[in-house]
């Protein structure tokens, strides 16, 4: 009788062990094609750098390109769930696209890591944003760094020209709700697409407004259209970006035109630079190497390390979620996004994150510095 049950607490334990043992399967969704292109494919190459495995997991990935279209985002988003059976979706690049994929993540309750920049994915916190995650800084603290430096500046006024996206909108809800309270004035916003080749209409409505400094709100590549538009027309005030065209192609598409613009961006963009007291230089410097000995000096960009902030948010989450349940299972997935919701001081090459089930962001101050372009190149400024 004692072998009996020594055979079965045998089989038991090996039951466990073998579902200990259950792959994590991870659908991947970004642009490497389209206008966010640019974020896509850096995003794409630091997949390829990830671990093959989390807390003894095996990690089955599958990438997709949903060509910065939110009809194939949407369609992703399904075949990555219906027939990967994905237990979390990591992207995609863009909020649109972001937006369109979340509405399939949050039905068949599978939680989500965006990795775009729109407020707009992860706020307000209720219905299918319940399952979204997402790691860039919010657009208040971007806009509020960027305030305190026009006010060093003496701008009184600021113009803006926003791509026609949730992102864009995002961005210039932040500024037109900051701006007031350090006494600037928004005089001005105008607005054009990802495929417009041009912002000249919108460029001559904005200077007509006299703005002291212009705010651009874009992503990708087309956040070069109207900086370069501005030059052409002379203007002299200072010129701001967000962190959506934090990479190589911005300055290469842009060259004269973008010189001297200001961007508020995550410090794995200057690493080098950034004090050694801070708490995400050295996880930046690791980053840039393990990227940058791959694909080239110069080749870093945020979307990149977006990328590896993923996998380490998951590092963090997947262990917790294995106390609950196996991969698989509606049940891990949901194990999973409690883990995810519970981080705490996870720091990475972009932010240290704290989550809460009010927050899914949980970058703090620490996630941005301010930057400028100096001869081609990016310096740090504070």
């Amino acid at each position: 009788m004692k072998s009996i049950h020594k055979l079965a607490a045998v089989a038991v334990a090996m039951a466990f062990t073998l579902n200990a043992q259950a792959d994590i399967n991870i659908g991947v969704m970004v642009s490497t094609t389209g206008p966010g292109a640019t974020l896509g494919i850096p995003e794409q190459n630091t997949v390829k750098l990830w671990p093959t495995e989390i807390a003894g997991q095996k990690l089955n990935v599958t990438v997709l390109n949903d060509a910065s279209d939110t009809t194939t985002a949407a369609k992703n988003a399904t075949k990555l769930i219906s027939e990967d059976n994905v237990d979390v979706i990591v992207g995609p690049s863009l909020t649109p696209t972001s937006l369109a994929a979340l509405d399939v993540a949050a039905k068949a309750k599978t939680p989500m890591i965006s990795l775009a920049g729109g407020d707009s994915i992860i706020y307000p916190q209720d219905g299918p944003r319940h399952w979204a995650f997402r790691m860039a800084a919010p657009a208040a603290v971007a806009v509020n760094f960027a305030l305190d430096d026009m006010l060093s500046k003496g701008v009184k006024k600021v113009g803006v020209i926003a791509l026609a996206t949730s992102f864009g909108e995002d961005y210039t809800k932040a500024l037109e709700k900051a701006a007031p309270a350090k006494g600037i004035h928004v005089v001005a916003v105008e607005r054009y697409n990802q495929t417009d080749t041009s912002v000249t209409s919108q460029t001559l409505r904005l200077l007509a407004a006299q703005p002291d400094a212009v705010y651009v709100m874009s992503s990708g590549t087309p956040g070069a259209l109207p900086p370069i538009e501005l030059s052409k027309r002379g203007f002299k005030g200072p010129v701001y970006q967000t962190q959506g065209v934090a990479n190589a192609d911005y300055l290469r598409v842009g060259g004269k035109g973008v010189e001297g613009n200001y961007m508020t961006v995550g410090p794995v963009l200057v690493a080098e630079q950034m004090p050694d007291s801070s708490i995400l230089k050295k996880p930046a410097l690791e980053y840039v190497k393990r990227y940058e000995t791959v694909y080239g000096p110069g080749s870093r960009s945020l979307f990149g390390a977006s990328a590896w902030t993923a996998v380490e948010w998951l590092e963090a989450a997947v262990p917790q979620a294995l106390k609950k349940a196996k991969p698989g299972t509606p049940e891990f997935r949901a194990a999973l996004r409690d883990a995810l919701e519970s981080m705490k001081d996870i720091v990475t090459p972009e932010a240290v994150f704290t989550m809460s089930p009010t927050n899914h962001n949980g970058a703090d101050q620490r996630s941005q510095v301010l930057v400028r372009v100096v001869d081609g190149a990016w310096k740090l400024q504070k």
